[in-house]
């Protein structure tokens, strides 16, 4: 069965929407854009149009590649302070000269709807209520809404990433799964996976999880997106071979892409009742 991010993304969308539509004002998302990647400009358009589909606010701040650290810095440090912000987002990757660290530390933890401020992190890792990154969040709720149940499940992640790896294995860890994290220096995979219940992939290698290397009726989830020489966009499983193996499986596009996006909406909606208790009133 293919489990269908795009179907339950619009569904999220739709819900808050009737939450955010009554408010006394919309929550507002600020993005900072430093440079002019194209794909992080296509991004960051995503975003800021699911935004207006529910009507949150969302505004894009786009800076120079050059701007300082100090600038962006001070940037943070306004937004910090606006009470009328309730979500910050710095579009990664930034620039070679700018500590990506420092900067996503200076974000107020209470408006970090990406869930990258450290403090979020450790409240994540001691299964703490605050802000889980987007994509891990996204996969969970996919799991959730088609009743895939983690608690007592082997699972193997394959990418140790600070974005989608390691939270992930935190929110299946919180949930009851036994966990394997795999990276770069993993000498088998294949280990691994082939005893999981439900693998989870997200590196950017096309193809790196074939058949051979799933068990029956497995569910794969495939966070990976690589756009081929032709065009094409593709994950990292072999979805044609492992589709016909696995009981469930995300499709990219349309799996755990747009289960992001209504993550970080719910996020930012989150940080609104966060920052504004009695806004709601």
């Amino acid at each position: 069965m293919i489990l269908d991010g795009k179907t339950l993304s619009l569904k999220i969308q739709e819900n808050l929407k009737a939450v955010v539509h009554p408010l006394r004002r919309p929550p507002k998302l600020v993005v900072i854009l430093v440079g002019e990647d194209p794909a992080s400009l296509l991004y960051v358009e995503m975003k800021t149009k699911a935004c207006k589909n529910v009507g949150i606010s969302g505004e894009l701040l786009k800076f120079p590649s050059d701007i300082s650290q100090e600038r962006l810095l001070d940037e943070i440090a306004v937004l910090n302070a606006d009470m009328g912000v309730d979500g910050i987002l710095v579009q990664l990757p930034l620039p070679e000269h700018i500590d990506t660290a420092v900067i996503l530390e200076s974000i107020d933890p209470t408006k970090d709807v990406d869930g990258f401020h450290p403090l979020n992190v450790g409240k994540i890792q001691c299964g703490v209520d605050g802000f889980s990154p987007a994509t891990p969040l996204g996969v969970m709720a996919l799991l959730d809404e088609y009743t895939i149940d983690v608690k007592g499940k082997n699972v193997a992640i394959i990418g140790a990433s600070n974005i989608v790896g390691k939270p992930l294995f935190s929110l299946m860890l919180n949930a009851g799964a036994t966990v394997s994290l795999c990276h770069i220096l993993t000498q088998d995979i294949a280990l691994y996976t082939k005893q999981a219940d439900i693998v989870c992939v997200g590196v950017g290698k096309p193809n790196l999880i074939t058949a051979d290397m799933i068990k029956q009726d497995a569910v794969v989830i495939d966070i990976g997106i690589n756009r081929l020489d032709s065009g094409v966009v593709v994950g990292d499983v072999d979805f044609e071979a492992v589709s016909k193996k696995a009981s469930f499986i995300t499709p990219v596009p349309g799996g755990v892409g747009p289960m992001t996006i209504a993550s970080l909406l719910r996020n930012t909606l989150k940080a609104y009742y966060i920052n504004n208790p009695k806004g709601d009133e």
